[in-house]
């Protein structure tokens, strides 16, 4: 009969996902303890196998549901002492790479007024939020992405570093999915612009849009290939929806500092609505801008 140490012996060799030394230890103590109290009555001796065996399966599908299910990942490397970096996967070939180097910025409709301040910063209604919603309407439409939803103004908290430096933290979870995802067609950094609702809204067939502006580094080693890619954009969402679109921007940014556009030939920075915008208008945005991606899409296919 196979006693706790056995069986979890077993466990480690039929699953090797190598978690947290902290968990296991934790679990294994939990199985001895649990099989030590039972194993004072002789009579139970077969129950607490069966407990055991039990708590074991308990522990695997507790790990691999952590992964989220086939081709999902919700935690990668821990890069600055505690700070995760975090993306969410749809499938095991995404086309689509979304994430945030300004994830905290918000808009004033959508905050208390005691939480207003200069910047218009919000750790939980912010852009983040656009970047979850254009994932969903993509996956509707069949299209896998991965929305990478990193905390990056938490790690520069943590870190100590300055706020310029988020594209160089926003850079190590892009890298690593590039790497990892030959399949990855499109990287799109999300942000919300400065302007002022007036200049950064449209209203279309009786409803308020966002309206979306197309930032490339003109210091990107993939200048050419990613402003003509942003044109694209442009152009196809000027097709179906005139004037929601403000145009491509070109922007000199210091060489050290370039957006990360060069690590992606399909690379654009994306600033949608302003300060005075609605999420909900930002979502209809999203939700065009995911049409437009598939026509583009399924024309180069």
């Amino acid at each position: 009969m196979q006693n706790e140490k056995d069986l979890f012996d077993m466990l480690k060799e039929i699953y090797p996902q190598h978690p947290r030394k902290e968990f296991v230890s934790a679990t294994e103590n939990t199985l001895r303890q649990t099989a030590r109290s039972m194993g004072k009555k002789r009579i139970f001796t077969k129950f607490s196998v069966i407990t055991s065996g039990v708590l074991v399966c308990a522990f695997i599908f507790s790990w691999l549901f952590s992964l989220n299910g086939s081709g999902t990942v919700s935690e990668v490397a821990h890069s600055d002492g505690g700070a995760s970096l975090s993306y969410a996967m749809d499938e095991k070939e995404p086309v689509v790479y979304i994430y945030h180097s300004h994830n905290t910025e918000s808009f004033i409709p959508e905050l208390p007024a005691q939480e207003i301040n200069q910047m218009i910063y919000s750790d939980t209604k912010n852009v983040t939020l656009l970047g979850k919603e254009l994932s969903r309407a993509l996956k509707e439409m069949q299209i896998n992405s991965v929305h990478d939803e990193t905390d990056i103004a938490g790690i520069l908290k943590r870190r100590g570093l300055n706020y310029w430096e988020s594209y160089k933290v926003s850079r190590e979870n892009l890298q690593k999915v590039l790497a990892e995802n030959d399949s990855i067609r499109m990287v799109f950094d999300i942000h919300r612009d400065s302007q002022k609702r007036r200049e950064s809204t449209i209203e279309i067939k009786g409803k308020d849009y966002a309206r979306i502006k197309f930032v490339v580094s003109k210091t990107s080693g993939n200048y050419e290939t990613n402003k003509i890619f942003a044109t694209q954009l442009h152009e196809q969402l000027e097709v179906l929806y005139p004037g929601l679109s403000i145009g491509v921007i070109e922007k000199g940014v210091d060489p050290q500092n370039t957006y990360n556009q060069e690590l992606h030939d399909n690379s654009v920075l994306l600033e949608v609505g302003g300060i005075e915008n609605t999420l909900e208008e930002s979502y209809r945005t999203m939700d065009v801008f995911a049409e437009v991606l598939k026509v583009i899409i399924e024309k180069s296919k």
